[in-house]
């Protein structure tokens, strides 16, 4: 008797435990002295606001994060667009390929969708503070990879690091994969070589699609939202880009903002991607979620068991009043890169 007794006190000593565990917050507010952040642990650590201190959100966030706050993860389960700010491992080839869970899509070869896992599982705060967050997601069998990131307002930018560790046991190759939904209508510049090399364009014209329009001027390669032609969806497609500099940057919302990261030589870039890309699926119809997507590979490695590999980001805002106008944001841009010491 006493032996059962004091096996049931111990049991619901566990299970009360458990419920005072604190639920994992769907978003966490970070404030600075120049930038707010609002990051969510409970959808793996991903940013759904990011802007001036008051100032309209400068990234996508989707209806899906009040639809559905609690997803499923399965090896099973279709993509949910909560968009904003995530971090994938590349190369997007083998998201299926190394893994046991779902032997459909590993025999298809899929490249959709992401690893469930690093999209939406829920990921246990570390350490967080007015102005800094850390998050440690799961461990996920689909990729073989743990991801811990940081988060970090504490100066006149936002820095974003990504530790990425092996958790199998026979080596894994991955890189790590920013991904930052932003509105279509954002301006957006990447450094390019004067005579366009290091830029591939895929336009996706299948589905009733167009095909990208893109400029190149000054050595800036930007994307341009013209209308479709007659009887014609929108445009989609993909762009691979080798940059020139360590940086990517958009305008939209009455601000200008920088993506500052670290520069790496072609043969560090996994072959099939760029070290930026830039995504594009936009529609003139407003109730179509368009998006683009401003994209960061760091380097491909191979880790072994227990190895880990890191790759951070810096973002820095400023206020943007002049007009909607190439020569103006450029000359603008050009200011505010030469302010924050970015080549």
């Amino acid at each position: 008797m006493r032996k059962s007794l004091l096996a049931a006190l111990l049991g619901a000593a566990s299970l009360a435990a458990v419920a005072a565990e604190p639920p994992v917050p769907l978003r966490m507010r970070l404030q600075g002295p120049a930038l707010q952040m609002d990051v969510s642990p409970r959808l793996g650590g991903r940013i759904l606001h990011l802007s001036l201190p008051g100032a309209p959100n400068l990234l996508l966030e989707g209806p899906a994060v009040q639809a559905e706050p609690d997803p499923q993860v399965r090896a099973d389960g279709d993509n949910i667009p909560y968009l904003g700010h995530e971090v994938w491992v590349g190369p997007q080839s083998e998201w299926w390929t190394h893994q046991a869970l779902n032997p459909a899509r590993r025999k298809a070869g899929a490249i959709w969708p992401p690893d469930p896992w690093l999209a939406h599982a829920p990921a246990k705060v570390l350490e967080q503070g007015d102005a800094r967050l850390v998050v440690e997601g799961v461990a996920s069998p689909v990729s073989g990879v743990q991801l811990t990131q940081s988060f970090n307002l504490a100066h006149d930018r936002a820095e974003l690091v990504v530790d990425m560790r092996n958790i199998r046991k026979e080596p894994v190759a991955r890189d790590i994969w920013f991904n930052s939904r932003v509105p279509p209508q954002t301006r957006v510049y990447v450094p390019v070589a004067a005579d366009g090399s290091g830029v591939r364009v895929r336009s996706d014209t299948d589905g009733g699609y167009d095909a990208l329009v893109s400029r190149s001027d000054d050595g800036l390669f930007s994307l341009e939202l013209l209308p479709p032609g007659e009887g014609l969806l929108g445009r989609r497609g993909k762009v691979f880009i080798q940059p020139q500099a360590g940086w990517i940057a958009g305008f939209n919302a009455g601000q200008a903002f920088v993506i500052h990261f670290e520069k790496q030589p072609l043969e560090r870039i996994h072959p099939e991607q760029g070290q930026v890309e830039l995504y594009l699926d936009w529609r003139p119809d407003p109730a179509y979620p368009s998006l683009m997507e401003l994209e960061v590979h760091a380097p491909y490695v191979a880790l072994e068991p227990g190895q880990s590999t890191s790759a951070r980001q810096w973002w820095i805002v400023r206020r943007y009043d002049g007009p909607d106008r190439r020569d103006a944001q450029v000359a603008f841009l050009r200011r505010m890169l030469d302010e924050a010491g970015i080549e």
